[in-house]
């Protein structure tokens, strides 16, 4: 049924827009998800690849967590984030919107 198969597709796409494109720290957001892609890591390790503080990146990690955008093996101060499985299947939505916001803000 194609309109059940939109349905999650859209949902993605709606938060994306609310966390990378509608919010302040988006940007930030939006570069810890282009890190860990292409390497995942701890807290301290994406604090230090962004330049950002470590309670900074934290923060950034468990919203994004929280909406299901990334996931983390091990806990506390050694847990590794990498992008989850459904951003990682719909990566070319975080891309377009990306495009469109990413390169217009500096913050990081």
């Amino acid at each position: 049924m194609r309109g059940t198969e939109y349905a999650p597709m859209r949902s993605l796409r709606y938060l994306l827009w609310w966390l990378i494109g509608g919010t302040k720290g988006g940007h930030t957001r939006g570069h810890i998800i282009i890190t860990l892609r292409g390497e995942p890591g701890n807290p301290n390790q994406i604090a230090e690849r962004l330049k950002v503080d470590y309670k900074t990146a934290r923060y950034h990690l468990d919203l994004l967590q929280r909406n299901g955008l990334v996931a983390h093996a091990g806990e506390g101060y050694g847990a590794t984030y990498f992008i989850s499985p459904s951003l990682e299947e719909s990566y070319d939505i975080f891309e377009e919107i990306w495009r469109k916001i990413g390169e217009k803000k500096k913050d990081v």
